[in-house]
């Protein structure tokens, strides 16, 4: 039996044994959801018998559940053994997709990542050829890995663009009218699959593990390629009606008759952004303006992160003019998301988050300067701490939340 059918009260219809599982089910959700036990607390917190808690939690032993973390001191008298979840009864897969790269990770239900692989070489075509090839390098990693296939929870899939997390389409990329995509992928690697904007699995990846400390409003900006928010409300991933919020990089900006990657002119993207940056840098060599950073042209998609690095490694002045401009009109925009919304957070992830102050002292001086002072005052503006591994790990929580925590709280 799984952690996750342990769980699953539907598993169980006979009446006769009933009572003992949802003892069970109860110590394991205790243990879960509140942490380490010993048996004396789990009597107390179930109100059931210190010899019927001891042999519930001896079975859940024997079957890898739970672990004995050994014995603890007391005041008096004999010591007590300290209970916990086993943290390899159970494992969570998360997998990133960008347009020339894949990450995947594996975490077990301590939020440990015992294998990740990041930056893995995958070109993203909207064809079958890529859709297979791409199952196949997920199906590779998991039996790389040391963890048997039957104890992986499910696996949630990050994509950027419109996803609708709760029908599991992708209107970007794999797009069939006829199945879900989550159902489609499902099939090839034999696992429950969650879709999730790229984007979204970042902002909870940080409100889970990363640079969130008590903070439960809160707007994650990932400032790479494009330019994408992640919502927090109340602790809870925002989605709005249909699934697709965030799209701020979309929003109509500017008069600049520039033709955005959406289709639309004048969007924040075409100022602001990875792809934005490289057309300002060969502009300005163009108009005779020097730099250490030279492009490559074979690998289009991964030229600004040249830039970046230039600004960041060399101190190249072109490198560090772009990207504190881009920076410091990044702060201005975000004032308007600030005005509206008045999280107590806002968090600065992607790829331009590796500028550190380059970036942040910019926009933060945009924000204070914009945003109105009663909005801003108590607003905190922190870098992503999870850095590249955010959408993985985010992945992971998503997944986790999806599939094992209505269980927990059922």
């Amino acid at each position: 039996m799984s952690l996750k059918d342990l769980l699953d009260n539907s598993k169980d219809k006979s009446l006769s044994g009933q009572k003992w599982h949802m003892l069970r089910q109860s110590i394991t959700k205790r243990l879960l959801s509140g942490g380490n036990a010993t048996i004396a607390e789990l009597s107390t917190e179930l109100q059931s018998s210190v010899p019927t808690v001891t042999k519930a939690v001896n079975e859940l032993l024997t079957e890898g559940y739970v672990v004995d973390m050994g014995k603890i001191t007391n005041s008096g008298g004999r010591r007590p053994s300290l209970y916990s979840i086993n943290p390899t009864c159970a494992y969570f897969l998360g997998v990133e997709v960008g347009i020339s790269s894949m990450s995947i990770g594996l975490q077990n239900i301590k939020n440990e990542l015992v294998s990740v692989e990041l930056g893995t070489s995958f070109i993203l075509e909207n064809t079958q050829k890529s859709l297979l090839k791409f199952c196949g390098l997920i199906n590779s990693f998991i039996e790389d890995s040391s963890v048997d296939k039957k104890l992986i929870v499910g696996v949630c899939i990050n994509f950027s663009g419109r996803i609708n997390s709760m029908e599991g389409f992708s209107y970007n990329y794999f797009f069939s009218e006829n199945r879900p995509l989550n159902e489609i992928i499902s099939e090839q690697l034999d696992l429950p699959v969650h879709l999730e904007n790229d984007t979204r699995a970042m902002a909870f990846g940080e409100y889970c593990e990363g640079v969130v400390d008590d903070e439960q409003n809160i707007i994650f900006v990932n400032y790479s390629w494009g330019v994408a928010i992640g919502m927090i409300t109340d602790g809870k991933l925002y989605y709005g009606k249909s699934g697709y919020s965030g799209e701020f990089g979309h929003s109509t900006i500017f008069n600049n008759e520039i033709m955005c990657q959406c289709g639309k002119l004048g969007c924040l993207e075409t100022e602001i952004s990875g792809w934005s940056l490289i057309n300002q840098f060969k502009d300005a060599i163009k108009e005779g303006k020097q730099s250490k950073v030279t492009l490559d042209e074979n690998s289009s998609t991964l030229q600004h992160n040249a830039i970046i690095a230039g600004a960041v490694n060399l101190e190249d002045t072109l490198c560090v003019d772009l990207v504190t401009q881009q920076s410091e009109k990044m702060g201005r925009y975000l004032s308007i998301l600030l005005n509206i919304f008045n999280p107590d957070l806002l968090v600065i992830g992607g790829d331009f988050a590796q500028l550190g102050d380059y970036a942040l002292l910019p926009i933060q001086s945009a924000l204070k300067k914009y945003s109105l002072g009663l909005v801003n005052r108590d607003m905190k503006l922190k870098k992503s701490a999870l850095g590249r591994r955010a959408g993985v790990i985010g992945a992971c929580c998503v997944i986790k939340e999806k599939m094992l925590f209505p269980l927990i709280n059922n």
